[in-house]
């Protein structure tokens, strides 16, 4: 059983989270050109590296922050999204 230790209900089993993709900027609609907004939505950046996301904690409805490593799925900390200190290192 994998763990994922959330910030305000510590280490619960991986299948009580949902994840929500990883923390990105978002460009002004109204100045945003079609294309580059279209890229924004519906393409997603697959590279080596870490990677903050945003999850929830499903029974609690808790959201936070995990930063990931991307080759070996290894969760290196997790934190309220108070503390976010960016999204891509």
């Amino acid at each position: 059983m994998k763990l994922l230790t959330c910030p305000m209900n510590g280490p619960r089993n991986i299948d009580e989270f949902q994840s929500f993709g990883p923390v990105r900027d978002t460009p002004e609609p109204d100045d945003t050109a079609d294309a580059e907004w279209s890229r924004h939505l519906f393409r997603a950046e697959n590279r080596k590296g870490t990677v903050v996301e945003w999850w929830r904690h499903v029974p609690s409805n808790f959201f936070f922050l995990a930063e990931r490593d991307l080759v070996t799925n290894e969760i290196i900390r997790t934190f309220e999204a108070s503390g976010r200190a960016g999204g891509h290192e």
